[in-house]
């Protein structure tokens, strides 16, 4: 007995493929199309540097090449980025039980210090943050280093003479530290005496 094979059609068998695949049983579930898209087009990509590769190799590395450098600055961006966020949230240093309060006692000091390196208007610095301390351990003012020095004369328990008296040291102040007038050894000595005068007086008051 003999059986003859009949030919198929590849289009049919295309068809028939396509009938079968397109049933309910046959669908993928759970995949989005913004998915399907990125895919599609990923093998889009894929395919165009494939060919690319074969009809012009020059061009397919210096693309390759391009990419490349691209993604290793965007590396060091990133690694950069990540560290400096590391570096912000550390903890700084704590500073030693054994250092000293910043006392009026160490105003002066420091005053002495940078007056020595001939730094005049950080030395008046120094000098009216000792008077001030001296004057709130009194309790003539309230000490508080946010506030300005013109702000302290308004606040101030002092009688009219010595209020006038602290008003025109702020005044030197800021005309020297702030307004860039020429400071000397005699400036520095002047100041230094009225304040020591006005927390004396002040005192008396």
């Amino acid at each position: 007995m003999t059986v003859a094979l009949q030919r198929i059609d590849p289009d049919s068998i295309r068809a028939a493929l396509r009938t079968v695949f397109a049933g309910r049983e046959y669908r993928w579930r759970g995949t989005s199309s913004a998915w399907l898209w990125v895919t599609d087009h990923l093998l889009r990509a894929l395919e165009w540097l494939r060919e690319l590769r074969i009809s012009s190799p020059f061009r397919y590395y210096l693309l390759v090449a391009s990419l490349t450098i691209i993604l290793g600055a965007l590396l060091v961006q990133l690694a950069t980025v990540v560290r400096r966020s590391v570096r912000s949230r550390a903890p700084g240093p704590t500073a030693p039980r054994d250092v000293p309060a910043r006392d009026a006692r160490w105003h002066l000091a420091e005053a002495a210090r940078v007056l020595a390196a001939g730094q005049i208007g950080e030395a008046l610095a120094h000098r009216f943050i000792a008077m001030l301390l001296e004057l709130d351990e009194r309790g003539l003012i309230t000490f508080d280093i946010a506030k300005t020095p013109a702000e302290y004369v308004a606040g101030a328990k002092l009688d009219p003479r010595t209020r006038a008296e602290l008003e025109q040291l702020v005044d030197s102040l800021y005309r020297h530290l702030f307004g860039a007038a020429p400071a000397d050894l005699t400036t520095w000595q002047s100041f230094d005496r009225r304040a020591a005068t006005l927390v004396t007086d002040a005192q008396a008051g």
